[in-house]
């Protein structure tokens, strides 16, 4: 008997004994079984800021958990290690949510990501772990491409304390041809979790030739300061070649600065260089007064002079704080 999977916009019909896209989600016994539940191949303590989340709790350490798959087949994944490889080959430890929360606790985090790969393909292991963190005092991120369906996402949210999502492009085409998606449901996440009252980071990667013209970026800027607020972070990441996308170079600083000064004529307050290391590329200031609030070195924080979630002229910043 075939099944259809509900979960992501791309429905797939799966066969008995056969997985979905996403190489994990598989027809046994006619039920769809998250094979890789509980089975996490990734398990670290990162800082937050490498998610990257520059507006959630800055300097702090971040349990970071991931399973094997992902619904998208991004030729330039950094990850497709473990994202785009099948679950039996890879190793993988035993995690139960129950044991989540008391493993990011021994190791002094205040919050636990669901990352590396999608989270929301293996979603009901990230909705189970969210749900006993947020029981035991933790807070809770997602790294994600924002791939997926409202219902499933209007279920996980109220469990979700930040969301850290991708928006690769925003041409259609360009999804189609590099991500084999779609991009109007990455917008519709994003948008929602916002209503949702998660906060929400945006990151684009900047790659050279197919994403990086100044329309592109103006688009990008533009839409995200409409629908999400102008104060909403906006993450621009150097490209490297690699995987399936070998053929292009690094992108250059002077691409990722001028990303930056559009995205600020458009309006936003606060917009991040990453995967590069440049002089004032990821500080973070006051949208009031211009004072320097916090200063941030790689993944490290060197200063924060943000208290109760305030500027010391008093404007209150976007985002969950100390």
């Amino acid at each position: 008997m075939t099944l259809q999977c509900n979960l992501c916009p791309k429905g797939c019909v799966i066969e008995h004994g056969q997985s979905g896209e996403c190489r994990i989600r598989v027809n046994i016994d006619e039920r769809l079984v998250a094979v890789t539940y509980g089975h996490p191949c990734s398990v670290h303590i990162d800082p937050v800021e490498k998610k990257p989340m520059f507006h959630f709790l800055p300097g702090t350490g971040i349990l970071s958990i991931a399973t094997v798959g992902c619904n998208l087949h991004c030729k330039n994944c950094q990850n497709w290690e473990i994202s785009q490889e099948n679950p039996e080959n890879v190793s993988a430890e035993e995690l139960s949510p129950e044991r989540v929360p008391a493993l990011a606790k021994e190791y002094g985090c205040q919050s636990v990501a669901y990352t590396y790969t999608e989270p929301l393909v293996y979603y009901e292991y990230t909705l189970d772990c969210s749900m006993r963190a947020r029981e035991a005092g933790l807070r809770n991120v997602i790294v994600t491409a924002g791939y997926l369906n409202e219902e499933p996402l209007r279920k996980l949210y109220p469990h979700i304390d930040g969301a850290q999502i991708d928006i690769k492009s925003m041409s259609d085409a360009f999804y189609r041809d590099i991500c084999d998606a779609s991009l109007g449901p990455v917008l519709n996440a994003c948008v929602l979790a916002r209503e949702m009252g998660v906060l929400v980071e945006i990151t684009n990667l900047v790659i050279p030739t197919l994403n990086d013209s100044d329309e592109e970026l103006r688009k990008l800027a533009r839409w995200v300061a409409a629908h999400l607020g102008a104060e909403t972070p906006l993450h621009f990441s150097r490209f490297f070649p690699q995987y399936r996308m070998k053929n292009l170079p690094p992108t250059p600083s002077e691409t990722l600065v001028r990303a930056r000064d559009i995205a600020r004529e458009e309006g936003l307050c606060h917009v991040y260089i990453g995967n590069l290391s440049l002089p004032d590329s990821e500080n973070t200031y006051c949208p009031a007064c211009k004072q320097l609030l916090i200063e941030r070195r790689g993944f490290s924080v060197l200063t924060n002079n943000i208290k109760y979630g305030k500027c010391p002229c008093g404007k209150e910043l976007y985002g969950i704080w100390q």
